[in-house]
């Protein structure tokens, strides 16, 4: 069925479909909206899918009753559609019960036979002023994207347009997605503004960071638990799965989790049920996936690492993040608005960057992407005393991205400390750091570089206080 139409569509003409087995119902509507609205009439449901096929009405008059095709199952097949027009559904006297039915179908409203001409046209003139309202906020979203915004991202080059323009289609339709791109590009950024823009926009959007938790607490958190599931199991938890209903599930960084568990995660997909740990029975769950990696998951598959089946259900629509360094004529763009958003925080709303200082950042590898540029932008708006970021406000360890890290043992003044137990916590504390930094916060990479076991550097990071920021 083609009904969708341009999404900078200009209602000049608006167009009513009457769909009613009823001459007389079709004629007493016609002339009520004839001399401002184009009209169209169906006598049946079978009619009027002959009349979408080449016309593409913004409003449908339809009767429930009619022979042959129920006019409720033609709400429902409009509305499983990824864009349809509004309807307001006709009912017979006392048939209170199929009209809410037709509101939870997605009729905008209904009205009930016999009815009053000035109610009929009050329904229709809210149609469409609903109409205009969505137009309008679909152009201003438009805009943005070509003036390079995607809600907290912004980006006007070729590659970060073509990006938010794919992300914005899809927004739109009932697919999981998977988002691929290096840590600190903005994954979770773009998932969370494909929710806002979504049909379930207003459910709720819950976030599950795989490589944050220990593989025996993913199972629990994805979909929860009885009480006296497990040692310490002390109350009833409900999961992610159960949380996110009627919204959208952010499976961040799927690459971590465990094979066992993606074999779990696979058949909730399949069956949209969800069992708690321990639990016994099983419940139905209506939930989006929207996942995002950092990995390679082809590769992660050849390795037998990750399972392909479980790829193919989560890459319906893959969206590609480039990294900074693909796309660095946006670096001047989002250096201003960081100095402009993180000046506000800081008390600071007037900083700007020297021409020099930009030249340094715009060279640099940035391996740790637009997260590490807001990280280094923060530190030098912090520590410096001017308005007017210049080269030397930009840490030494920044600045030795081009010309080699300098000593961590002369950065952190070990030298100048009396006590062997005070510098050896300081070379940790600054060691660790650089490590984290190196690898974008990644708790994963940072303790297979340093030749620690995950556990092991996070309980590290605890004894020392470092705190990480998210992946």
């Amino acid at each position: 069925m083609n009904h969708a139409r341009s999404a900078n569509a200009k209602y000049i003409t608006p167009t009513i479909l009457i769909v009613d087995d009823d001459i007389t119902a079709r004629f007493g509507m016609g002339r009520v909206f004839g001399d401002r609205y184009r009209v169209l009439e169906a006598e049946s449901v079978s009619a009027a899918r002959q009349v979408m096929a080449l016309e593409n009405p913004h409003l449908l008059l339809l009767d429930i009753e009619m022979p042959e095709e129920n006019g409720l199952d033609f709400l429902r097949e409009l509305k499983a559609e990824s864009t349809s027009p509004m309807v307001i559904v006709v009912t017979a006297y006392g048939s209170e019960k199929i009209a809410v039915e037709a509101m939870k179908s997605g009729a905008f409203d209904y009205l009930s036979k016999p009815y009053e001409v000035d109610e009929l046209r009050l329904k229709v003139e809210r149609a469409f002023e609903q109409l205009a309202m969505a137009e309008e906020n679909l152009r201003l979203k438009r805009q943005l994207i070509s003036e390079g915004q995607f809600g907290a991202m912004i980006g006007c080059s070729k590659a970060m347009r073509e990006l938010f323009d794919l992300a914005d289609r899809v927004a739109q339709a009932e697919v999981t997605v998977l988002i691929q791109g290096e840590s600190g590009t903005g994954k979770d950024l773009l998932a969370t503004e494909i929710h806002r823009r979504s049909n379930r926009g207003r459910g709720p959007f819950i976030a599950l960071n795989c490589a944050a938790l220990p593989e025996h607490l993913i199972e629990s958190e994805l979909f929860g638990y009885e009480k006296g599931a497990f040692t310490g199991a002390t109350s009833m938890k409900r999961g992610k799965f159960e949380l996110a209903n009627g919204g959208v599930l952010f499976l961040d960084e799927l690459g971590d989790m465990s094979l066992s568990t993606q074999a779990k995660l696979l058949r909730v997909l399949e069956t949209h049920r969800v069992e708690r740990l321990g639990g016994t029975t099983s419940q139905e769950v209506d939930v989006r996936i929207v996942s995002a990696t950092n990995k390679d998951l082809a590769a992660e598959i050849a390795k037998q690492t990750f399972r392909e089946d479980l790829y193919y259900r989560l890459r319906v629509v893959l969206l590609r993040v480039p990294p900074l360094r693909e796309h660095r004529e946006d670096l001047p763009l989002l250096v201003q608005q960081f100095c402009r958003m993180l000046g506000e925080k800081h008390g600071r709303p007037a900083v700007t960057v020297s021409k020099e200082a930009l030249e340094i950042l715009q060279k640099s590898e940035w391996k740790g992407n637009v997260r590490e540029l807001k990280n280094v932008l923060e530190s030098a708006i912090v520590m410096s005393r001017s308005n007017t970021l210049a080269p030397a406000d930009f840490s030494t360890d920044f600045q030795g991205v081009e010309g080699g890290r300098g000593n961590v043992a002369d950065d952190v003044g070990l030298l100048d400390v009396k006590d062997y137990r005070d510098a050896r916590r300081q070379f940790e504390v600054a060691f660790i750091k650089s490590k984290l930094r190196e690898y974008s916060g990644n708790i994963t990479k940072t303790a297979a570089a340093i030749g620690l076991h995950r556990q092991s550097l996070q309980e590290k990071l605890r004894e020392l206080g470092i705190r990480v920021e998210a992946e």
